[in-house]
């Protein structure tokens, strides 16, 4: 039904909303001094409440709904996410015009989206790399058995790109020009096709605009920290998974989702690396959103899912999973 960035720009004096989503997003770095272009939510967590309450309320009025119609809703958030993170997206939601709020934890939402038998005694592994966090889930019987999440993702991509160029070139680049550096250059693997880019940016010495050429070997350089440190997440991931669930990868592989899946032959680097098939989903960037609508057409059927759910199962099990959070 909708599908916007999650930027809103506002008016700094007045606090009043000028523009959401895509067209906000086209605002930042391009704004005067008393517009600013935020986005609300860093590394899967609200930076801001008031702004994060405001989105959701747009978000909801373009999907729909008013205040004679207070939806039941299901909102996706990172694995990793803390009891006050949790909080605050459910009120914000909440004061935001929702009935009531559950809560599903990416990956999860990810492997029903991507069509895959979650409730069968079988390993499913679900790589989801997002905007601001990277999540690695082990999905068998309808639980999570194994989970290793960090707060780094695409965006760490574009400011390690931005990082570079400044360094490397004494050039000033935007949050946008870095993001469409590493669609046009951004690769994983060495085996990649090396090409070139003209790249303009603000010389910091003289302030004047100036031109480079970029290579992907480049861009491949920048972001390999960020890179290795969301591959590393996934090795660990998997080496918490029981024998019987790692022979299944073997046989079933592994299933990419979400924007960062899309860097260029990160599915051919993750391969070599854990020598194991990895599949990229058919629509990675909406993986997740259809999981939730899933949970929401079939709410009763899938409620265990959702956080509080299995928070409430955890107490009352005395048995524990080897999960781990970073």
């Amino acid at each position: 039904m909708l599908n916007e960035p999650s930027v809103i720009a506002l008016n700094a004096k007045t606090r009043d909303v000028l523009a959401f989503g895509r067209q906000a997003w086209q605002m930042i770095g391009r704004t005067p001094s008393h517009v600013v272009a935020v986005r609300p939510l860093r590394q899967g967590a609200i930076t801001d409440f008031d702004v994060t309450e405001r989105m959701i309320r747009l978000v909801l009025h373009k999907a729909g709904v008013n205040r004679f119609n207070r939806p039941r809703v299901v909102i996706c958030v990172p694995s990793a996410i803390t009891a006050v993170e949790q909080r605050a997206v459910q009120e914000a939601a909440r004061r935001a015009g929702a009935a009531e709020v559950s809560l599903l934890e990416q990956p999860v939402a990810a492997a029903i989206g991507s069509g895959l038998p979650i409730n069968e005694p079988v390993g499913n592994l679900v790589i989801d790399i997002g905007g601001g966090t990277s999540e690695t889930a082990l999905i068998s019987l309808g639980g999570t058995v194994a989970l290793e999440a960090v707060r780094i993702g695409s965006f760490d991509f574009d400011a390690a790109i931005q990082a570079y160029i400044r360094r490397g070139y004494g050039i000033a680049v935007g949050e946008r020009t870095a993001e469409q550096v590493k669609i046009a250059l951004g690769s994983a693997d060495v085996s990649s096709a090396d090409t070139v880019a003209e790249v303009r940016g603000r010389e910091l010495t003289t302030g004047k605009p100036r031109t480079v050429d970029l290579t992907s070997r480049e861009v491949r350089e920048a972001i390999a920290e960020p890179l290795d440190s969301i591959l590393a997440s996934v090795l660990d991931c998997i080496a918490l998974a029981p024998p019987e669930l790692a022979h299944d990868l073997i046989v079933r592989g592994i299933h990419l989702v979400g924007g960062g899946s899309l860097l260029r032959d990160l599915d051919v680097r993750l391969a070599h690396e854990v020598d194991v098939p990895v599949y990229r989903v058919t629509e990675p960037l909406e993986t997740v959103v259809l999981g939730a609508g899933r949970c929401v057409e079939n709410y009763n059927e899938l409620q265990s899912m959702f956080i509080e759910s299995r928070s409430s199962q955890n107490r009352e099990s005395s048995t524990s999973r080897p999960t781990r959070r970073r």
